[in-house]
């Protein structure tokens, strides 16, 4: 009997039900009763990893400690749980079909015909199993990214199939999230949809255990019984997941509804702990309770589709409910935004935030932006590409550098206070070959930042391959801007702040992928707590 238990999170009917949420929630129950857990995504994509891909296409691009790039699901995993994932925790088809390739250049098959069985399908359970046989988990959660049925999942499927075969009775569980429509005409709702997609399952082997039932309506105890009888599963089994006001109510819901009972009773687990998510609920009082409100714009080049800023956005509610403040992200687009028009799309804002980014469009509206903001004393941070257009803001129009600008932009630059790290500077490769991942950074006392971290150490994750030029950094510090936080070892700039500005900050790294709910981000709290003291100061 294996020690480790595997839970498979599978899809049905549709995408974006939320597999991701229903995993981090079921998770955090298991948490709650004692269980060490951990949850990995599983992308049927032949990317290597999401690190090449355009915003717009997957969303965020999540950041592990351990420098992966990886699908923006591993953020709710660590938002939820508090514990950090790694490169192991998120693998793609590219990923797998990678290994498989590589072991057959190196001969290690033996002259055998390489296929996708028994090869491809070894390589997933392997990879299943990596977390499992460290000894610090007592449950994997597995999530399989896409819907039963797409062409890609096929290969996932089947390594389930023969991996629950081969770990035995009570080792594994598979929960199938699905939809049950409503329609309106009828007046009903529908399981059909639901049997056709747990068919589809049964006829690639494969049969679900627990069925979550996604819907805006409520689900009566006869529609679970027809769902029981046509999909093979209990009643009980059938768990109901309606919309909920936030995302954060959804570990209570599971909670209601028995999800993780369901589970532990699959895999013959006890457990003498009930649930309680005391400071869970505290988060969420005080998320559905604020005292105060304020509106803070976020400037950037992806804000039509709001998943890729997804762990910023997030970080606003973790570092807003803490304080009792109910942050209103104004999502604002780079390109928008002129010198002429800067003051009336800025209006109202009590915060402003330049998000990360890739590439010369939108730069300018965000230059001017952050011109506006530090004149105008309103707020400011900037993380990634928004620290290092607030250094070329500040070289034009404070130093008077009028051509400062990034070489990732343009290149024979005459100021270029932005430049390409040396250790890039040979690199042809695009995926996987930026400063990825944590590094340390030594703060100074008397700045803003160490004010927010309480400490001089700090260790943040990064994602990018420009960095702020050391060679102007007695320049720029002279006039005003100062380097508040750097590398201890490459001593390369990591913070600049404006000691003469109420509150601007900015940051090359990314603090956004460690805000927990349980551990707010204190540089966002600062940020959103400097917003308020602005608005009332008003």
């Amino acid at each position: 009997m294996a020690n480790t238990k595997y839970v498979f999170v599978t899809g049905g009917v549709t995408s974006s039900l939320g597999k991701g949420i229903i995993a981090a929630s079921l998770a955090k129950l298991l948490q709650e009763r004692g269980y060490r857990v951990t949850i990995q995504k599983f992308d049927p994509y032949i990317n290597i990893d999401p690190g090449t891909l355009n915003p717009y296409e997957h969303g965020e691009c999540y950041v592990t400690d351990d420098g992966a790039e990886t699908d923006l699901d591993l953020g709710h995993y660590e938002r939820f749980l508090d514990v950090k994932t790694s490169q192991a925790n998120n693998v793609t088809t590219g990923r797998v079909y990678q290994s498989v390739i590589d072991k057959e250049r190196k001969g290690e098959f033996l002259g055998k015909t390489v296929q996708v069985v028994p090869h491809i399908t070894n390589e997933i359970k392997e990879r299943i199993q990596i977390l499992g046989e460290t000894g610090d988990y007592d449950v994997v959660i597995t999530e399989l990214g896409g819907t039963v049925g797409d062409i890609e999942s096929l290969p996932y499927v089947e390594s389930v199939r023969q991996l629950t075969w081969e770990l035995g009775e009570h080792n594994s569980v598979v929960v199938h999230l699905t939809l049950i429509p409503y329609l309106a005409a009828a007046g009903e709702l529908k399981t059909k949809p639901t049997q056709h997609s747990v068919k589809m399952m049964m006829q690639n082997g494969l049969n679900p255990d627990i069925l979550v039932c996604r819907s805006e309506h409520f689900i009566s105890d006869d529609i679970k019984r027809k769902l029981a009888l046509f999909c093979n599963v209990k009643k009980e089994e059938v768990i109901s997941s309606l919309d909920a006001e936030t995302i954060y109510d959804v570990p209570n819901l599971m909670l209601h509804e028995g999800l993780d009972k369901v589970v532990l009773k699959k895999l013959d687990l006890t457990s003498t702990k009930e649930p309680k998510l005391i400071e869970w609920n505290k988060f969420v009082e005080k998320h559905k309770n604020p005292l105060h409100k304020v509106k803070i714009g976020v400037i950037g080049k992806y804000v039509e589709l709001q998943d890729a800023y997804k762990s910023i956005a997030e970080a606003f509610i973790h570092a807003g409910s803490s304080q009792r403040i109910k942050v209103k992200v104004e999502w604002i687009h780079s390109e928008d935004i002129t010198k002429d028009n800067v003051a009336r799309k800025l209006h109202g804002l009590s915060g402003i935030m330049v998000a990360p980014g890739f590439g010369n469009r939108g730069t300018e509206g965000k230059i001017e932006t952050i011109r506006y903001a530090r004149e105008n004393n309103i707020p400011f941070m900037g993380i990634c590409l928004g620290m290092q257009m607030a250094v070329i803001e500040f070289s034009r129009n404070v130093l008077g550098l009028k051509d400062a600008n990034s070489t990732e932009m343009y290149d024979n630059l005459e100021f270029p206070v932005i430049n390409l790290m040396e250790d890039q500077k040979e690199v042809t490769d695009m995926g996987g070959t930026m400063r990825l991942g944590a590094w340390d950074c030594q703060l100074e006392k008397d700045s803003k930042a160490y004010n927010a971290y309480g400490k001089e150490l700090i260790s943040e994750r990064h994602r990018h391959r420009y960095e702020f030029n050391s060679d102007f950094k007695d320049q720029i510090e002279a006039a005003g801007m100062k380097a508040t936080g750097v590398n201890p070892k490459t001593g390369l700039v990591e913070v600049v702040e404006i000691p003469s500005h109420p509150w601007f900050v900015a940051v090359q790294y990314h603090p956004e992928y460690k805000s927990t709910v349980l551990n707010p981000h204190p540089l966002f709290k600062e940020f959103v707590n400097a917003s308020l003291e602005y608005l009332q100061s008003k």
